[in-house]
């Protein structure tokens, strides 16, 4: 998962692809990289860490020109490393091509081992490289033809920004699995993974970037290409609703906040308690514990505080950097939680470690019960498509029945949220929705095991 930024024809682009990248740092924490045109030449600078780590005043003033692209990642397939952090840069035929993906490739590393066998040589070990090499193999055909005969190759999730030269060119799957919105800046255009980049921006929102479609952006203004046949089934990613992106954004066409807080309504229509107050784990369970509050009519605190200065602890990529940020992230309020009967609400219960080291705190708080809402159904089947939970090992609601997660997690109820009560709260998007990870009915077939480092394990 990944959040990815384009500008075209905005003065000192590559600071506002940085104000950009800052509204999508959520999206990933491991690296961050802008690549602009500056008239003459693409140049780029990529570092590990936040953006406000990798950037200063002097690196942005030596990125002039008025187009670019921006990326902060977040590893599902490539390990977290320099040379895998993006805009990814290559040289070819007299053209310079920056590339910045959002999302995961089911096939590329069937697709890498063809072009190997080709004579290619790969520089990475991500499935982005490989959407490169396959435009590039075309290129002489034209940029537009390139692109989707390399569309018509990959399977999986991608949204992608890409700067050819002079060039801004946007292009996303046909099943529309990730976000990608397209806006206007002062005459110029930006082109981001969520609206509330644009938000920080004064950008005026347009429209989405459609499934299957090729945006080219250059002197002679947008322009959209279609090569594929509309695909029936559309497969926006249920879980970016959930959890993953910002509550102000509007992603396929609904605004995130009014989304969580409808399924915080559901789950009280399906599982209505009483207790002295509901609380969330903040940030993700904030908006879904104000709809069940607000449902019920009961009374709404926070109970734990969340240090925001601690980045987010599903998103870590290891289970040890997980665990200790889990500890450092929320601090129970003792003197409201103390012979209190409590309901908790969160968005999500993955791997179930992270749970029971909050509800514990809460335990040893005093609090007299705790009940446990989750705003979507068991997660039991792993997401190929950009979600960092690649095998049923690690997902708990796999290996255990609810009633065994209970007494796991040590709590006197634990609900989780229906899938249609789920499909209920994203109204007229409850059948263009990817709910593989609940379900194990997979829009694109899998043929092949995922493996974060196919590159490196072959």
């Amino acid at each position: 998962m990944c959040g990815i930024i384009g500008v075209y024809g905005v003065p000192s682009a590559s600071k506002v692809t940085f104000f950009g990248l800052y509204s999508l740092q959520h999206r990933g924490q491991e690296s961050a990289g802008i690549a602009v045109f500056d008239g003459k030449q693409v140049r780029h600078y990529r570092g590990m860490g936040l953006v406000s780590e990798v950037f200063d005043e002097k690196i942005l003033q030596e990125l002039p020109g008025e187009i670019a692209i921006g990326h902060v990642r977040y590893s599902t397939a490539g390990s977290s490393t320099i040379i895998n952090a993006q805009p990814f840069c290559v040289n070819y035929a007299k053209k310079t091509i920056a590339l910045a993906h959002n999302g995961n490739l089911v096939n590329a590393e069937s697709l890498r081992c063809e072009l190997e066998e080709e004579g290619h040589i790969f520089q990475t070990t991500m499935d982005s490289e490989v959407i490169v090499h396959l435009i590039v193999k075309h290129l002489k055909e034209g940029l537009v033809e390139a692109i989707s005969k390399a569309m018509e190759k990959i399977k999986g999730a991608y949204s992608v920004v890409m700067l050819v030269d002079g060039t801004l060119v946007a292009f996303r799957d046909p099943q529309g699995f990730r976000p990608l919105s397209l806006g206007m800046l002062n005459g110029g255009y930006i082109i981001a993974s969520e609206t509330c980049a644009f938000d920080l921006l004064s950008a005026e929102y347009l429209r989405d970037i459609a499934p299957g479609e090729i945006l080219v952006i250059d002197e002679n203004g947008p322009q959209s290409f279609f090569p594929f046949e509309k695909r029936e089934r559309l497969a926006h990613c249920i879980f970016e609703f959930i959890y993953f992106a910002r509550p102000d954004s509007t992603i396929f066409g609904k605004n995130v906040y009014l989304v969580r807080k409808r399924l915080g309504e559901k789950l009280y229509e399906e599982c209505p308690l009483t207790a002295d107050f509901v609380m969330p784990f903040p940030d993700s369970g904030n908006y879904a514990a104000i709809g069940y509050a607000a449902e019920g009519r009961l009374p709404f605190e926070f109970g734990v505080i969340r240090n925001h200065y601690i980045g987010r602890t599903f998103i870590q990529p290891s289970e040890k950097l997980r665990d200790l940020s889990v500890r450092m992230k929320l601090n129970p309020v003792k003197e409201l939680i103390r012979g209190k009967e409590v309901i908790v609400i969160d968005d999500s219960l993955v791997r179930g470690t992270t749970s029971k080291n909050r509800i514990r705190s809460i335990k040893l708080a005093g609090a007299r019960a705790v009940h446990f809402l989750i705003t979507c159904p068991p997660l039991r089947f792993p997401c190929f498509f950009g979600i960092d939970f690649p095998s049923k090992q690690e997902l708990i609601a796999a290996k255990h029945s609810i009633e065994e997660i209970r007494k796991f997690l040590d709590i006197d109820t634990l609900y989780y949220l229906s899938l249609e009560g789920m499909l209920s709260a994203v109204e007229d998007l409850s059948d263009k929705v990817c709910t593989a990870c609940f379900t194990g009915d997979y829009p694109i077939p899998v043929h092949q095991p995922f493996r974060k480092d196919f590159a490196e394990v072959k």
